[in-house]
This record gives structure tokens, sequence and C-alpha cells, in this order.
């Protein structure tokens, strides 16, 4: 059966997801599609009170299940059959994700659902596994560090990967023991919805997981600021995430999980495999047409193989065949907004107004939706905007460097430090080099992240505080206390 659907035909969840039913809501800001610009749902602003309400949800959840108590193979079993379930019902997530995002119903099924199902697995087994650990002290006592859980964690997720990031924040926090309230993107809440029901349909207590819609100004504070949210944990812009840091210290003190923003920069040396290269360049900017926060948008090449490697990437890009993300032969996506495509088009053209060579794109597609051509940047200024700020978009810029040393200089940058690629076949170079850039990831003859969940997440700088994935997100998510008895 073809995964292709008409936007029409989907039946959308409405309202919020509390105490394990959906809650009506009435629709307060318009949403277009982006493939197509239409205006198809309006999305509710969730109060503070009704943020509490669900906060008051996660409490008695925990209070009645005895989530947080109970054996721990038993909060591993049942996420492992809320993952069974999001296998199951992969077709209708895929729909309810593609029709108001940017991500192509084709790549959704064995891709971002298939992961958020690794996901939830990978964070489940940590369950039964670590725990409290007994500590040397002297022989007349006893030093134990205990941990447990939060409580109730507050989580907010991006629009660009719905599914994904949910999995991000619901996975670690349930397994530790915790209840949740999160508040997917305003944009993109659809897929999330579904998801909190399948958890309860897989038997999850009711309660756990409570999603409320709505905007960052009104729903995000006072979730991120409500007195008995245990931990808040974050992925967005490095903007918002300093609002939220602010607006945690006016009303209290809480740990945080960031993951912000990035401008991530991939060098390349002369012995690379180019052909290798240009594919995993390319694809670093056409992947969800840049809107991701760990898009390789600063291509840092040795200005002997440079010709050859923008050669290479340009006929891959002008490859790129944009289309509706409920076609599932699309590969390219739209932009989310028209906001955005605004945005991205206003720094690409300051750059070529200062000067910067146009090598492909350089402007929005003509298209009913929101696409942007894929777009690559030469003879930039140091100070231009299309080097320093996160587009966001479809935008590779291109700078070359005749030493190493070099290269690295370009590659630091004064804010952000979420992530790098280094293209070489020099072992020691790679180890060199990866040791000295400021990322809290750092990929070699590849970029992007693999299905290896045991790889931690997050950034140096402005560009995040803490980890999510690995065995760090399962950490974060549990307290400690330290014991000594004297025996």
């Amino acid at each position: 059966m073809s995964l292709s659907f008409s936007p029409e035909s989907v039946d959308l969840p409405r309202g919020h997801f509390i105490g394990g039913k959906m809650v009506p809501a009435k629709g307060e800001m318009p949403m277009r599609r982006p493939s197509d610009g239409v205006l198809y749902a309006d999305c509710p602003i969730a109060s503070v009170e009704l943020v509490d309400e669900a906060v008051q949800a996660g409490k008695r959840a925990l209070k009645d299940s005895g989530w947080a108590t109970e054996r721990p193979r038993e909060r591993t079993k049942a996420l492992h059959r809320w993952a069974d379930l999001i296998e199951a019902e992969a077709e209708t997530l895929a729909r309810l994700e593609a029709v108001s995002s940017t991500r192509p119903v084709g790549q959704l099924v064995d891709g971002d659902i298939a992961v958020t199902a690794e996901q939830i697995r990978f964070f489940a087994e940590f369950a039964d596994k670590e725990g409290s650990d007994l500590v040397p002290t002297a022989s007349g006592s006893l030093g134990m560090i205990m941990t447990e859980p939060y409580g109730v964690v507050g989580a907010i997720t991006p629009w660009n990967f719905p599914l994904s990031m949910a999995g991000w924040k619901l996975g670690p926090a349930l397994a530790a023991g915790n209840a949740v309230v999160l508040k997917p993107s305003e944009l993109t809440p659809f897929s999330t919805l579904y998801l909190a029901e399948l958890s309860v349909r897989a038997g999850l207590p009711a309660g756990l997981i409570n999603i409320v819609l709505g905007n960052g100004a009104v729903t995000g504070t006072a979730l991120t600021g409500h007195p008995e949210i245990g931990k808040v944990s974050f992925t967005g812009s490095t903007v918002a995430g300093a609002a939220i840091m602010a607006n945690v210290a006016r009303t209290g003190i809480k740990p945080m999980t960031l993951e912000l923003g990035g401008k991530s920069p991939q060098l390349v040396f002369a012995d690379a495999d180019l052909s290798r290269t240009a594919k995993a360049v390319a694809s670093s900017i056409l992947f969800n047409a840049g809107q991701a926060c760990v898009a390789g948008s600063r291509l840092i090449v040795d200005a002997r193989v440079a010709d050859a490697l923008v050669d290479a990437i340009l006929v891959l890009i002008s490859e790129a065949r944009p289309g509706p993300t409920w076609d599932a032969d699309t590969q390219y996506s739209p932009v989310i907004s028209q906001a955005q495509i605004d945005r991205i088009d206003s720094i690409v053209q300051t750059a070529r107004r200062a000067g910067a060579e146009t090598y492909a794109g350089g402007g929005p597609l003509d298209s009913a939706g929101y696409f942007y051509a894929p777009t690559l940047l030469g003879n930039l200024e140091p100070s231009s905007p299309a080097l320093t700020e996160e587009i966001f978009g479809p935008v590779l810029t291109v700078q070359t460097f005749q030493h190493e040393d070099e290269a690295l200089a370009l590659a630091d940058h004064p804010t952000y430090g979420l992530a790098a690629g280094v293209f070489t076949q020099d072992v020691s170079r790679a180890i060199r080099v990866t040791r000295a850039l400021q990322a809290g990831t750092v990929w070699v003859n590849r970029y992007g992240r693999s299905r290896d969940h045991i790889l931690p997440t997050g950034g140096y700088k402005s560009s995040g505080i803490g980890k999510d994935l690995g065995r760090e997100a399962y950490q974060a998510n549990r307290k400690s206390k330290s014991v000594l008895i004297d025996v």
C-alpha cells in the first residue's frame, strides 16, 4: 500500500491530552500546511490553569500507579509494549506528521517513526540496569549514592522532527520513573498527540504522559515556570533556551537539559575521499531542507580541492526534487512557514549585496508551498550573517583554507558549538582536529547522527546544556542522594 495520501483525508486530533484522554479546546492560532500554504487547522493555547491541570494529572498518575516505585522491569515491559504499538501504527503517525510538518511521508515509517520506537526501547532497558551505587568509605560506615526520579518533567519539542524529538524527551524521563508534561511546537502538534494516545492503549498509566498545545509566551512559560515541575528539557533555538533559563530563574531553581542552535562546520582536507565527502556535505544541507540544529551549514575546504568538491556538490543539489510531504516520492522538504522563507531569503540577499558569489539557488522556488532553492554561497565577508547566524534553511557557505590551523580558526564560532564534521584519511589528523574542535559532537568521514542511541548529543557554548540520548539522558532524569551509615 502506498504511503501517498490526500491531506484532506487525515483526521486530526483536536485539543490537549491530559489524564489519559483528549480535552477539547478552541483553536486560536491558524495553521498552514508547509507544502501548499493552505490554512487547514487552528492550534489551541493551553492556559496557566490548564498547564497546572496537566501537572496535577502527572502527579496523580505517579501516586496512583506506583510507576516510580514498582519493579523497574515492569516499566521496561510497559515501554516495550508502547514501542510495539508505535511500530504497528506507523502509517497513521506518518500521515499525521507529514500533513503538518516538513517531513516527507516516504521518510517517516522507516526513518523518524522507527527511530522513535528504537529510542523508547533503548531507554526502557535502562530502567532495571542503572541504579544506586555502593561507594568506598571508612571501614566503620557504609556509603551509598541513591538515585530517584524528579517527579513531573516538563518538556518542549521543536517543529522540525516532532516524533523523534518527543522520543528524546519521553523515553528517558519515563524509563527513569517520571511523569511528563510535554508541549510540542504549535506548528506540528498532531503526531505527538497520537503518540500519547498510543501510550495509554499500550498500558502505560493514564496521566503519565500529558500533552499541552500552545505557544511559548503563554503555555511554554507556564510549563517551565511551574513550581511542581522537577526538571525541564527543551530542544530549540538558543534565543528560546535563554528565555527558558530566565523564566526558570524567576520562579525557582531546577535542572535543565537544553539542546539549542548550531552553525556547524564541515572541515574537508585535501586527502579526503571527495566523492564520499560531496554526498555527505550535500545530504547534510538538503536533509529536511537544512532545518536541523546540526545542519552542516559551513563548508571549510582545503583550497587545493575546493573547486572539485564544489562542482560535485552542485551536481548533487541540482538533483533535489521538491514535492508535497504527502507524496511518498518526495525527497526535498518545504520550509516550515512563509516567515521562515522570508528570514532565509533576507540573509541570502544581504550576503549577495555584499558581494557573495552564488554558485546555486539564491531564492524561493516558484511553488504553492514554502520551498527554498538549495543555495551555495562563496566569497563571503567574515562578518556576513550567512556565516555567523543559524539560518535553519538549505543554505551552505564555502570558505577555503591553506593549512590546518587556519581551518580550525575558521571553524571556531563565537556562539555555537553543537556539531562538526571532519573529512580526511589521515587518522592522526582526524584525532588531532577532533580534539581541537569546540563542538559537542564530531563526525569523521560522515555527517549526521546514526541510530546508535548510546551516543549522547548536546552542545558546547550557547548550543546547550546537558545531553540528550545516551546513558547521560537517562541519568539526567534522576537525582542523586548521598547516604552514609555508621555500622
